[in-house]
């Protein structure tokens, strides 16, 4: 079936619109595919025979010299043969009917650069204080990114002169090539996906695009933030090559040990150890807090070691909201390790005093321990 008029073969007219052959194309190829005609020689031909013609036909530029010089435009070197502008696009015109029924083949489609990589995402760790992640701060970091080439602002070409579409994939950054029943679409060898093609690259780039610079940032760290809590800078990250959009910064937050606190979310813990007299008495305590403010707390008399005293207000502020935690302080009795004379001896006194109600559940303690073992 060589050497047919392709016009013919697909059954339309030599002034037929894209449409009009492209929906002829998809009926007669389902008709003829060899899966639907096992055995079948004919249907086999004939389906090579449409998907040529259609390969052409789809193609203005290859329809318009297949017009001007029929079947020669594509022979013995013709502008449509080997070398001739149209080589190395085998897209396989079978591939449309799944473009028709499943939409932008794999993904994409066809009116554009395919493969435009944006520029990696960088991380940034900062260590800040306990103080700092209460008030927020604002800090300068100075990173080392691939940055936009300024000679040639990020093209990659020479300053004077512009990159030309790929003459192997069109523009598209991808070519795709049949295999039986199947299309397989893959990066573009000559261009690598970018859709265009450097004659002139940049002297300074050396047609990158980017370039590596040092770039000094003002980071504005909120306050409440916590240990792990990541800030993204939306395009501080490196450039694209040629042109394609920057990726991201992320400043990974991590806080240093504070030498009082501890916290949790909000809320700030602390220990706080009170003399044997002010648990047994009572009294007040005065702990600073990291508000800059010294918070007064009243201990109640009889209070035991363990027990916790809260302050609401007092701790972390809430991030990117309001109000604050609170700031809990465990009391820890501290029992006297060092006596006067005279201290003893009062203790000595109390201890005579003493009738087992002053401490129930030491008192409490022992009288299970003698219903276990007798007296």
């Amino acid at each position: 079936m060589a050497e047919v008029d392709f016009y013919e073969l697909l059954e339309v007219e030599r002034s037929a619109d894209d449409k009009t052959i492209k929906s002829a194309y998809r009926k007669l190829a389902m008709q003829c595919h060899p899966d639907r005609n096992p055995g079948c020689k004919d249907s086999e031909a004939k389906f090579k025979a449409i998907n040529a013609a259609y390969d052409c036909l789809k193609d203005p530029q290859k329809r318009a010299a297949y017009d001007r010089f029929g079947h020669a435009a594509f022979q013995n070197g013709g502008p449509g043969g080997p070398g001739g502008g149209f080589a190395g696009q085998d897209f396989g015109g079978f591939s449309d009917i799944f473009e028709n029924i499943f939409g932008e083949f794999m993904g994409g489609g066809r009116g554009g650069r395919q493969n435009v990589r944006r520029g990696a995402d960088l991380r940034y760790d900062m260590e800040i204080t306990l103080e700092e992640a209460f008030h927020g701060k604002s800090a300068e970091i100075r990173i080392d990114v691939a940055a936009n080439c300024e000679p040639c602002g990020g093209s990659g070409a020479k300053p004077g002169t512009e990159a030309k579409g790929c003459p192997t994939c069109g523009g598209h950054g991808k070519v795709r090539a049949q295999q039986g029943f199947f299309v397989v679409e893959r990066t573009c060898p000559s261009c690598h996906g970018a859709g265009q093609v450097i004659s002139e690259p940049c002297t300074e780039c050396r047609g990158e695009g980017r370039v590596d610079r040092t770039k000094t940032l003002e980071v504005n760290i909120p306050a409440g933030v916590d240990e792990g809590t990541r800030i993204r800078l939306s395009g501080e990250g490196e450039a694209g090559a040629r042109g394609a959009p920057p990726g991201d910064l992320y400043i990974f937050i991590h806080v240093s040990r504070h030498k009082l606190f501890e916290r949790e979310g909000t809320t700030l813990f602390a220990r706080c150890p009170v003399s044997i007299t002010t648990a047994a008495l009572g009294g007040t305590i005065e702990v600073p807090g990291l508000d800059g403010e010294r918070h007064e707390l009243r201990i109640p008399a009889g209070i035991q070691s363990g027990k916790q005293i809260r302050q609401r207000g007092a701790g972390m502020p809430v991030l990117n909201g309001r109000g604050h935690g609170d700031m809990v302080i465990q009391i820890d009795v501290e029992t006297p390790t060092k006596l006067t004379a005279r201290q003893r001896e009062l203790l000595e006194e109390f201890r005579t005093l003493e009738t087992g109600e002053e401490s129930p559940e030491a008192s409490g303690f022992f009288a299970k321990l003698k219903g276990m073992f007798g007296d």
